[in-house]
Order: structure tokens, then sequence, then C-alpha cells
């Protein structure tokens, strides 16, 4: 069975970790790919991960030679007295000949206007833009190209948003999910006392323990808490405290109290969100493999195609890559999700 064809095909925006998770992304046929440097300035700042200035020039090459764009993300909040970190990587970006740059914080969206007017800029999620109003302040004073919306809208609010804005949407369609207002995780904060905004890092590993139990189960500790347990018969988790299982006096049993390990997956809404005006899908997952990059990538990449000639996609492969074994369409298939 076929579907009406749509005009403009949306660009596949993917994430890319290292360089050699980038050259997969571009392989697999992401048209952009966004990235981080390997500093405080990107919110995905973990050891192993993100790129040096030398291997952003590399990977940038390897993008254009191949049709590709390069996105970096400077999307961490700038914090006094070390505001010139952030600079500095707008300025490696305008160098390197970066595509965007994606920003949250207000005062580096001011710096990226005033010293590289030339640089296309993209709103991070992080920066929480989530109406008419706000989008249309920072495109009128910073010239902002194209905003990340956050997950929490729905479709037909994005619908709404697109009709009153006068710049580019893009949107999630798979990947992690937050419980967090976008851009002001505060949890980690207050169990290792670094930032997932302003230091780029949710559930540091240097905060991490993992401690074998008597009745062979592990429990998992964040800074001084205990935020999850496995049993022998479990595999262990990543451990973040918004997605840990804990007890009380009333439930002695481990429950998820802020919400369960699961995935964003929009697959399904993907010519309603193409129809509603997103220019760009995003797809999450900077920490994860090649392999899940290879495999999430070339799926949404035949399913943009098959979509934008009228073809009914497959991604029923993408079940197997959801965290917890369980999906989720968010807020975007019910009115509310908050």
């Amino acid at each position: 069975m076929t579907e009406p064809a749509l005009s403009r095909k949306p660009e596949l925006v993917c994430p890319a970790g290292t360089p050699a998770a980038l050259r997969t992304a571009v392989d697999a046929g992401a048209d952009a790919i966004y990235c981080g440097l390997a500093n405080e300035t990107n919110a995905r700042n973990f050891a192993g991960l993100n790129f040096s200035a030398d291997s952003l020039a590399q990977s940038i090459a390897y993008a254009h030679e191949r049709n590709a764009q390069v996105l970096l993300a400077v999307n961490s909040f700038a914090t006094a007295p070390r505001t010139q970190l952030w600079k500095d990587s707008v300025d490696i970006a305008a160098e390197l000949g970066a595509d965007a740059v994606i920003v949250a914080d207000i005062g580096v969206a001011a710096y990226v206007a005033a010293r590289h007017p030339g640089l296309r800029l993209h709103l991070s999620v992080q920066a929480g833009a989530s109406s008419p109003e706000a989008i249309r302040y920072y495109c009128e004073q910073f010239g902002v190209k194209r905003v990340v919306l956050p997950r929490i809208l729905t479709v037909a609010e994005i619908s709404a948003i697109h009709r009153q804005i006068p710049c580019e949407i893009e949107a999630f369609v798979f990947g992690n999910i937050g419980m967090m207002s976008e851009g002001r995780c505060s949890l980690t904060n207050y169990a290792t006392g670094v930032s997932t905004n302003m230091h780029g890092v949710c559930s540091p590993a240097s905060a991490v323990q993992y401690v074998s139990q008597s009745d062979g189960g592990t429990s998992a500790e964040l800074g001084p808490f205990d935020i999850d347990c496995y049993s022998a018969e479990q595999s262990t988790g990543y451990p973040t405290i918004c997605k840990g299982r804990y007890t009380n006096a009333d439930r002695p049993e481990p429950y998820y109290a802020f919400e369960e390990p699961i995935t964003l997956n929009l697959s399904s809404l993907l010519p309603d969100l193409m129809n509603a005006g997103v220019t760009a899908l995003k797809i999450e997952g900077r920490q994860r493999s090649r392999s899940y990059v290879q495999m999430v990538v070339s799926a949404f990449r035949r399913a943009v195609d098959d979509i934008s000639t009228g073809q009914r996609p497959d991604l029923s492969g993408l079940a197997q890559l959801s965290e917890g074994g369980k999906e989720t369409q968010g807020a975007f298939k019910t009115k509310k999700w908050r």
C-alpha cells in the first residue's frame, strides 16, 4: 500500500560521540551529524567521547566529501569566570568550517552573532524554548536559523509553532527521554556536585560505583546514593539518578520513583511530523556504540526515503535498540506528557 508522496524530504540529523561514529553515521546515510568538543562546552562531556580540534577538522572533511554536514554542539551553559572556553569552541567551529553551531546559552548566542555572523546558528533543546515568542526572540536578536524543540510538545503544538516562527524546526524522533524540563536538570548536580547543564556531565563516571552483594546481586551507587539494584540474573545499567529504582517504608520493593528507562520512538509519526513543518529529524545517542549508530541511522534513512516517495516504511528492527526494552511516543501522540 502506498501513501501520498511528500513534497519536501526532511533532513536526518544523527549523533556521533567519536570520529569513528561520525564516519559510521555519514556512511549510513545521515544528512548531518552533531558532535562536541572534548570539554565542558557540550552536554555530553564524558571521558573517551568527543573530538579534539584536529579530529574535528578531519571529520568535517570526511563529511563534506560525502555531502554531509557537521553541526558542533556548544550547548552547555557558560559559567564565570571561564566563559572564554565557550567562545574558543565557537571560534574553532568557525575556523574549521562547521556547518552550524548548536547553542543554549544566550551569551554564547550573542557571541556567535557578533563575532561570526556568517556561522549558522541553531538553538539547542537545552535552551528550553517552547513558545513562538521565545523562539522569535532568539531569531530576531541572534539570527537563529533552526530551533531544536523540547520533547514535551505534541504534533499539534509543533504545527502551531511552525506557523508562527521564522526559522526551521528540528525534532527528536528516537532516543533517550529525560524527566527534566529541557535544559534544567539538577538531579545529578544534587548527587555529585557536577552539573549536566554547566559541566556537560550527567552521572560522571568518577561518581559511579557498582558494589557486589552477598546474594550475588549488584547495587549501583551514584555519589553517596544507592540508586539501583540488580539480581545476579540481571544486566546492570548505567546509573542515572532519574532512572534509578528506590525503596521507602511504604514500598519495600524497588520501584522507579521518577521514570522508567524507556526510549522515545516516533517512527510511526514521521509523516505527521513532516506535515507539521519539521525540517530536521533528530536521533539522540552520542554515548552509543558505532553498531547502534549504524542500525538506527540506516533504519531512519530508509524510512525517510520510503515515506518521501509514498511507500510504507519497515521500522520493526528499532524495537531491539530501545532502552529497557520499552518505547513511547511521549507527548507526541497524546495531548499531554508533562
